[in-house]
């Protein structure tokens, strides 16, 4: 990143020397300094009072920017299209045609030509884990293994790059892929690691391989008990396969020697430059690690922070923000906290999701409740308290019980604290059972969705669920038509984090099979602007940010993408190769498609 672009995020008074010192308690020290950490927000909204209209008074500064030539999709309702875009500091202060436009140049305005191509707000991605994503574009990569064999030759060529006392993490592999589908042991990958201590995840984060070396770390043995909410898979004779599932794999990672500073900085800037490089400019960070706010500040504080992220620590901890007062949405516009991430189940993959029925292929298993919900009054009471404290809640929630469960904690915390403007979460609302579309409505439930997982798992899913629960499974228009809000992200790194991806899924349902062209359960599908409103406008309203980002409108922050092909006439197939040229971030250029290149990490697997 350019130095002018650096300069430009310089002033922002988050606490990042006290977090990095205070990494264990980071936000005791935020709310020490919420005076501070205001103090500069109040000139900037003041700044942009009376820009609201297409030109410039008399002694209004020029612009610093203008941005012309332009297809601009503002995703703002009252304008939806306009051809150029004026920004004075980081916001907007002008949207309409190019002579309207035109009339906040200045001697010293910079002048970008959009060349016709199209312009978009920027894309704010609702759920991710950004670290693990940073550090997985460098872990070992299985996702693309297309048999078990292949998958323990990948492992053993990085077991010999692998340093003396170091792990092998990462994998997101898919046994899917393979024929036959079969779950790997430690006995396929123990020859090829021998001492190495492996322990690589299955892609949806619900359940790892670990190899011999790395359980003999972790104490776990045929006499080791399945943790409430987790399952150690066993092989006729009861021994460990080396497959760890849900809470199971905490009993391993607590044994994992944990990121060094130095090593979550560079992951979070990998992850940083990723990002820009996919037009993402907001994420929502599900469940970091106190030690990562510390880097997202000292970022911040350095002026090196180009997204901006809302981090939403467990659950469990919802006390620390609590007792301090902090509520939803605190921080700067380029960081805040205020929300916490709960689990109420697994995944539909590892067969952990939470189900009335069993699934169709163990008919002796409804999946599992996550340790969190042992027992489920646990989460109903910090649920209570963390609400009444004024944190936002988001909750993990997959099968269709674990939903409902979730949604009547949802109900009993309004019955009890009374309604307001909480804006309620579920995490991935995937397999909903036909009566909770009404209540998710009803109580203002934000649908926090992921599209890719729909065409990844429309490969399988009714194999395991059976059609008629399969028909109700990323029910994206069901959602609309029922008035609940959609808000749109990857959960990268279980996804990859390209918008496009998702903007092709959500409007094709074209499962990565090849055996769904015309979509999966296609009655599902959005159309593309309701799609990149899903990505923009829904994901800030589910941050309470909707009058700051997510559209193109004076006097909201500059965060925009210029992109090479018009998404809203291409062919639909097409979307998913559509690249990023330009991203900016509060109106600096923080990714220029024409002077840097990331190499190919944008292809649907």
């Amino acid at each position: 990143m350019g130095t002018a672009v650096k300069e430009g995020f310089k002033g922002s008074t988050f606490p990042g020397r006290w977090l990095k010192r205070r990494a264990s308690s980071p936000v005791e020290l935020l709310a020490m300094r919420k005076k501070k950490a205001f103090c500069f927000v109040l000139p900037l909204a003041l700044l942009v009072v009376g820009f609201h209209s297409s030109a410039p008074a008399q002694s209004t500064p020029a612009a610093d920017l203008i941005i012309t030539h332009a297809k601009v999709w503002t995703v703002d309702r009252a304008k939806p299209a306009a051809q150029a875009v004026a920004i004075l500091r980081d916001r907007i202060v002008a949207v309409g045609s190019d002579g309207d436009v035109s009339a906040w140049r200045g001697p010293k305005t910079q002048i970008i030509d959009a060349g016709g191509k199209l312009l978009l707000p920027g894309f704010n991605d609702a759920h991710v884990h950004f670290v693990n994503g940073g550090a997985q574009l460098e872990n070992v990569q299985l996702n693309d293994a297309t048999s078990a064999q292949v998958f323990a030759r990948q492992i053993g060529e990085r077991a010999k790059q692998t340093p003396k006392g170091a792990w092998i993490l990462g994998g997101d592999w898919d046994e899917t892929k393979w024929t036959p589908a079969e779950l790997p042991t430690k006995e396929l990958i123990d020859p090829v690691t021998q001492d190495v201590p492996v322990f690589v995840s299955r892609y949806d984060g619900h359940m790892g391989l670990a190899n011999s070396a790395a359980l003999r770390a972790a104490g776990i043995t045929a006499q080791t008990p399945d943790p409430p909410g987790g399952i150690i898979v066993r092989d006729a004779k009861g021994n460990p396969t080396g497959a760890l599932k849900d809470a199971a794999e905490d009993l391993l990672y607590k044994h994992v020697p944990p990121l060094s500073h130095e090593q979550r900085l560079h992951a979070v800037k990998r992850a940083l430059a990723y990002a820009a490089s996919l037009g993402v400019t907001s994420v929502q960070n599900m469940n970091p690690d106190y030690a990562d706010i510390a880097v997202y500040a000292e970022l911040l504080e350095r002026g090196e922070l180009t997204s901006r992220i809302y981090a939403a620590p467990f659950i469990m901890d919802f006390d620390d923000q609590a007792k301090l007062g902090i509520r939803h949405a605190f921080g700067s516009p380029f960081l805040r906290i205020g929300a916490v991430k709960g689990y109420a189940d697994g995944s539909l993959g590892s067969r952990t999701a939470y189900f009335f029925e069993p699934f169709s292929d163990t008919p002796e298993n409804r999946g599992l409740l996550s340790d969190e919900m042992q027992p489920p009054s646990l989460m109903r009471d910090r649920m209570l308290k963390a609400d009444a404290a004024g944190i936002q809640l988001c909750t993990h929630a997959i099968g269709d019980q674990g939903i409902s469960m979730i949604l009547d904690f949802y109900a009993d915390i309004v019955k009890e604290h009374g309604k307001t403007d909480r804006r309620f979460r579920i995490e991935h609302a995937q397999h909903m059972a036909a009566k909770d579309f009404d209540r998710f409505a009803e109580l203002g439930v934000i649908a926090s969705v992921q599209p890719y997982h729909a065409i990844d798992d429309g490969r399988w899913a009714e194999a395991r669920i059976g059609h008629d629960r399969a028909s109700r499974t990323y029910s994206f228009r069901t959602f609309l038509n029922h008035g609940v809000r959609l808000a749109f992200g990857t959960d990268w790194d279980v996804a990859p984090l390209n918008p496009m991806l998702g903007l092709y899924a959500a409007v094709t349902r074209a499962t990565l099979d090849g055996k769904n062209p015309n979509g999966w359960f296609p009655e599902q599908k959005l159309t593309v602007a309701e799609a990149v409103e899903a990505y923009t406008m829904g994901s800030a309203y589910s941050e309470f940010q909707e009058n700051e980002k997510g559209s193109i409108t004076p006097g909201k922050l500059a965060d925009m993408v210029i992109v090479s092909d018009d998404i809203f006439i291409i062919d639909p197939v097409k979307i998913r190769d559509v690249k990023v040229l330009k991203t900016f971030v509060g109106g600096k250029l923080v990714w220029n498609a024409d002077k840097q290149d990331t190499g190919d990490q944008n292809s649907v697997n």
